[in-house]
């Protein structure tokens, strides 16, 4: 989700599913009832939910349904972080509205950011299996020396497409995922340098580090995977100011997201999936032989 400073205006955030005031009878007033979504308790993988805007959602149905059990961790409610992941077959870590590079001062985007850092660089370290959506793909790319800041591209917004690299053919997520996939899009900052020895496994041509690897277990994502319809209509009643920034319809991008949802799904529950069983130890051929490259090569004429 795009970065808007977490630190001067959480009053502005609104959870996942926030009725849309106002609306009327537009597609946005017909998503505007709020679902709730419990997925605590005791669990092999750590979720942390950095925003309450962008909860596990369909990601999270996609994990229990593949028997990996989640514990899920809400920093911006008071939730500390562990100081290692001992006892977790796997770290996931979910979007915000926050940026993941310090402002002018050098605070950082949340309070927790550092630590969470700290658990990223560990996760990597020990081979522990990443999967780190939007912001959380930034924080991990950030963590390890990658450079992020405010795109100069601008906001990116709704329904995309993303094309798969040659290196995801020997990627044990990616090399089942087709050569343009359908993702849904909603950030206004990028990674625009990935951390030396990143594997880039699809890019696009306005941001092209879309999705990379780091080692062998640790992935982040740019775009997002887990929204929903009633996801997509907070963000929309939100962030209106991007939205107008765009010359875009609120309602006409809802409608345009929901449409894609059905092959958003047919991609990306079968990734989750495998990234279930890599955490519990049962996906085939996951070993990968030469995890790192040199830093990987933009996209040409990047």
């Amino acid at each position: 989700m795009i970065g808007g400073g977490w630190w001067a205006a959480q009053a502005g955030h609104l959870p996942a599913g926030t009725t849309l005031a106002g609306a009327g009878d537009s597609l946005l007033s017909v998503f505007a009832e709020a679902r709730p979504v419990s997925l605590e308790g005791v669990g092999t993988a750590l979720v942390i939910e950095n925003d309450p805007s962008d909860d596990l959602r369909r990601l999270g149905e996609w994990l229990t349904e593949a028997e990996l059990e989640l514990t899920v961790l809400r920093p911006h409610a008071g939730d500390e972080l562990p100081d290692s992941l001992d006892g977790y077959l796997a770290l996931i870590v979910l979007g915000g509205d926050q940026n993941a590079f310090p402002d002018e001062t050098g605070r950082p985007g949340a309070p927790w950011f550092p630590a969470l850092e700290g658990l990223l660089r560990k996760a990597v370290r020990h081979h522990v299996p990443t999967l780190a959506v939007c912001l959380g793909g930034q924080l991990l790319a950030s963590a390890h020396g990658g450079l992020v800041e405010r795109s100069p591209s601008g906001p990116e917004i709704g329904p995309g497409l993303v094309a798969r690299r040659d290196a995801a053919d020997g990627d044990p997520l990616f090399k089942y995922v087709p050569l343009l996939p359908d993702v849904v899009q909603w950030h206004r900052d990028e990674i625009t340098e990935l951390p030396i020895g990143a594997v880039l496994l699809a890019a696009s041509s306005r941001y092209p580090h879309q999705a990379f690897r780091l080692g062998d277990r640790a992935w982040g994502l740019q775009f997002h995977i887990e929204c929903d319809v009633e996801m997509i209509a907070a963000w929309a009643r939100s962030d209106v100011a991007t939205l107008d920034e765009l010359g875009y319809d609120a309602d006409a991008v809802l409608a345009a997201t929901a449409g894609i949802l059905a092959d958003v799904e047919e991609v990306w529950q079968p990734f989750a999936a495998r990234f279930a069983a890599l955490a519990l130890g049962t996906l085939p051929n996951a070993d990968i032989p030469n995890p790192g490259t040199a830093r990987t090569l933009p996209l040409l004429g990047q």
